[in-house]
């Protein structure tokens, strides 16, 4: 339970920390968290619940979420400057299972913590030039086997 909610303060901390901000920080965050399974926290849908409450401030936390909690303006406010390239990973995950698979509980911490929608206009335009950038390479693979195909008659 206690490594469920380790896991799970490390990935929400880190997600909402690069919801918002700019560059600059250069205190790194605990590196505690960083060999946590994003995935173990994003399919137990109780621990998320519970830490999402928190974040809001909707229902108590625990001693570790209250510690992510008093640390999140400033992760917000550097755009996760102070987070390691494996908090970095874990957040953008963790955001984007909740922007795709909970789009409620999204729209509250979006609420709270980035009024502005800033972070999930640049993750839907990721996106959309992911899935471009997809088309494109398979109309590629297309043409490319028509023309073996009429090379071949």
């Amino acid at each position: 339970m206690k490594r469920a909610r380790a896991l799970l303060l490390g990935c929400l901390g880190c997600f909402l920390a690069a919801v918002l901000g700019q560059e600059g920080a250069k205190r790194l965050y605990t590196t505690k968290y960083d060999n946590l399974d994003v995935e173990a926290v994003i399919n137990n849908q109780r621990l998320l619940k519970s830490y999402v409450g928190c974040l809001l401030e909707r229902n108590a936390c625990t001693a570790d979420a209250a510690e992510m909690r008093r640390n999140l303006p400033d992760a917000l406010a550097t755009n996760c400057g102070g987070c390691s390239e494996a908090q970095k990973r874990f957040s953008d995950r963790m955001s984007h299972h909740l922007i795709d698979r909970r789009p409620e509980d999204w729209a509250m911490l979006e609420k709270k913590y980035d009024p502005t929608g800033d972070y999930r206009r640049r993750y839907l335009k990721q996106q959309q030039q992911q899935r471009n950038s997809e088309g494109e390479a398979t109309e590629t693979t297309i043409a490319s086997s028509a023309q073996d195909e009429q090379n071949m008659i």
